[in-house]
């Protein structure tokens, strides 16, 4: 008996082979903004995911598609992805980008994760305001925090709704910010708006991720540092909310300059 007929014979269901991309989705200047990783990675994560959109194993995806830490915490600090307690995650976007009939859908096996989720009217997904998670991506660690604990080491306050981070942990996750900012200009005023905008509820990942932004902005569109903002210029204006767009297409050396060429033995 072939292995379709087996399948058919015991009723099984078996996930369906075919995902798809919404145009209004990946096109998106909020998504074409991001750096290629982080791009690669959520097209990595939507093969991957099971018909409900759920991944449970984020951390091999990372891996498979070459993703870095920094990627995988824009993709959830931009809300392409939502983030559960037991470290899976689901694609917020993932009713809208895909279509499955009945007949070929599975039901994720995630379905306390499910029960979280409300469908908005435009199809995306998303989790009650209050919920409250402390899971930590990196490559080597995700999903072992425990709910409602709190650990100084945890990656610069990556806990979601913490109230306020603790006075110097701030001061070091600006400095982290500050290496990563191209014009070092007006740091002390710099750092004092970045205190200002975390007790107002703004999140260190929130900031990263508008800096990189800004940063991949700034390459693409070729700019001289004089027409980059004052790093206090930049903070007091809160501009990591700001969507940079681009009307330049990157180039194979664009491509270039930003690839990991070292799992191939090229330095």
């Amino acid at each position: 008996m072939c292995s379709m007929c087996s399948l058919r014979s015991t009723g099984a269901k078996a996930m369906a082979e075919r995902r798809m991309f919404a145009k209004t989705i990946v096109l998106s200047d909020a998504f074409l903004d991001m750096p290629i990783g982080a791009r690669c990675l959520y097209m990595t994560l939507g093969m991957v995911a099971d018909d409900d959109g759920f991944v449970n194993s984020p951390r091999s995806v990372m891996r498979q598609a070459g993703a870095t830490e920094d990627d995988m915490k824009i993709l959830i600090a931009k809300k392409f992805v939502l983030v559960f307690e037991d470290g899976v995650l689901v694609i917020k976007h993932w009713r809208i980008n895909n279509y499955l009939q009945r007949d070929r859908y599975k039901e994720t096996v995630y379905k306390e994760d499910k029960a979280l989720l409300t469908v908005q009217e435009n199809g995306a997904y998303s989790l009650p305001p209050d919920y409250v998670y402390t899971t930590v991506y990196t490559q080597d660690s995700i999903g072992k925090v425990s709910k409602g604990k709190y650990r100084e080491d945890i990656s610069l306050a990556d806990k979601v709704g913490e109230e306020e981070a603790r006075p110097a942990q701030i001061e070091a996750e600006f400095e982290e910010l500050w290496k990563l900012y191209p014009r070092k200009d007006g740091k002390k005023d710099a750092l004092r708006y970045y205190q200002r905008a975390r007790k107002k509820g703004t999140t260190f990942e929130q900031v990263k991720a508008g800096i990189l932004n800004y940063c991949d902005y700034i390459r693409r569109e070729k700019k001289d540092l004089q027409y980059v903002a004052y790093g206090s210029t930049w903070f007091s204006g809160e501009r990591w909310n700001d969507e940079y767009m681009s009307n330049k297409e990157p180039t194979l050396q664009d491509y270039a300059k930003t690839a990991d060429f070292s799992a191939w033995g090229v330095k």
